[in-house]
């Protein structure tokens, strides 16, 4: 892995692999945790809007055509604390995939009518993470779980202000944040001179700034429980803890208890609770280790008449994390391992995982992963439990 800076400001991260593509992502280091309130969704919406049109290729079609033409892909993504772009193209097609990402980045038209349509698509979207519950659940889990960090809110927005959004407020964003000292670019596949393929593209002038520290968010204290009413057969349960950021080193635990706990099937919840008792379809735990705030969470897809045994062995399995032994630590280790370095074999993800792991901590983290996890004991992981997983916040979505 090489990583450089452009006179501009811009940082590039480059990875070789012998390969017939190639992909370029590129990260603005900015999501919906760097809004003003006025601003919710404002992140996400720049997501949509850049790709509509520039004064060299004038519509969605445009840009859309000369990437698939070539068989490529392309996408976006809005997190709380990134927004990212990628192109993937077969390598001799690189130029193409830089040439549109620069330029949707330097030149986009933001016109008041592409504003207005495309508020009409992103509502719709809001609308669909509102009524599937398998999204919205971990709305209510974020909204409930944090109190102060502005990852309480969601990454969509609101919707209220989506509908205010005009190319004035838009355009004001879009300067504060999309500059080359905000952003990086990361390039993984066999491109020679890429450095200088980049420089000559990405050229817009170096700006000084930088986005504020969110407030660090404490501990639960207690327990709380919410509970929301919806239509349809099944319930679901989400139980959440704050934890920490991905640069603690209390991350690398929290990794390897989520999968001891949630590993596909054969994790410890879908074991006691899906395989034995029958209770459950979906089943699981998510750890989340950002830039800025952390949580670890348990959840699962019940009959409501179920949802208090569920929650019960929920909680059963966290105490018997006390009694692993070291041969189960082991293999849990190796699984993490197999996983990470298997998805990392596809090119688009090794891309983003350079770019989040370069936000958080630095790209070369990427290459120190499975060492840190290595490194995992039974006194990690039994500590990183007693510590976090004490007070929980407990969403319910329950259905008829």
């Amino acid at each position: 892995m090489l990583k450089t800076t452009l006179p501009n400001g811009l940082t590039i991260i480059y990875e070789q692999r012998k390969s017939l593509s190639v992909v370029v992502e590129i990260m603005i280091k900015t999501g919906s945790n760097h809004e003003s309130d006025e601003e919710r969704g404002i992140s996400h919406f720049l997501e949509h809007i850049l790709f509509e049109g520039t004064v060299q290729r004038p519509s969605n079609w445009a840009i859309s055509r000369e990437i698939e033409k070539v068989g490529g892909e392309f996408n976006a993504y809005t997190t709380n604390e990134r927004t990212c772009f990628y192109v993937r193209v077969l390598k001799k097609h690189v130029d193409i995939a830089l040439q549109i990402l620069a330029d949707i980045m330097q030149n986009s038209l933001l016109r008041t009518e592409d504003i207005e349509r495309e508020k009409k698509v992103v509502l719709k979207e809001v609308d669909l993470v509102l009524d599937e519950p398998r999204f919205y659940q971990w709305i209510l889990l974020q909204k409930n779980l944090f109190k102060v960090h502005p990852c309480k809110y969601p990454t969509y927005g609101d919707k209220k202000h989506i509908q205010n959004l005009n190319r004035e407020k838009i355009t004001c964003f879009l300067q504060k944040y999309y500059y080359p000292g905000n952003m990086v670019i990361s390039l993984v596949g066999d491109v020679p001179g890429w450095k200088e393929k980049i420089n000559s593209v990405f050229d817009f002038p170096s700006k000084k700034s930088k986005n504020n520290l969110p407030p660090k968010e404490g501990f639960a204290i207690e327990n709380t429980f919410t509970k929301e009413k919806k239509t349809g057969a099944n319930t679901y349960l989400v139980m959440g803890f704050v934890s920490v950021p991905r640069k603690h080193d209390d991350a690398y635990p929290l990794e390897v208890l989520n999968t001891f706990l949630g590993r596909g099937q054969s994790g410890k919840l879908f074991t006691e609770i899906r395989s034995k008792q029958g209770l459950a379809y979906d089943v699981g735990t998510q750890h989340v280790a950002e830039v800025s705030f952390g949580y670890f969470a348990m959840y699962a897809t019940v009959d409501k008449n179920n949802l208090a045994l569920v929650k019960k062995l929920m909680l059963q399995e966290i105490d018997k994390v006390k009694k692993v032994t070291n041969k189960e630590l082991e293999e849990v280790k190796e699984a993490l391992e197999g996983e990470f370095l298997l998805a990392l074999e596809d090119p688009q993800k090794l891309a983003d995982q350079l770019l989040f792991w370069e936000q958080a901590l630095g790209a070369e983290e990427v290459h120190h992963f499975v060492k840190k996890i290595k490194k995992v004991t039974l006194k990690d992981l039994k500590r990183v439990v007693n510590k976090y997983l004490k007070n929980y916040t407990e969403v319910v979505l329950e259905g008829n």
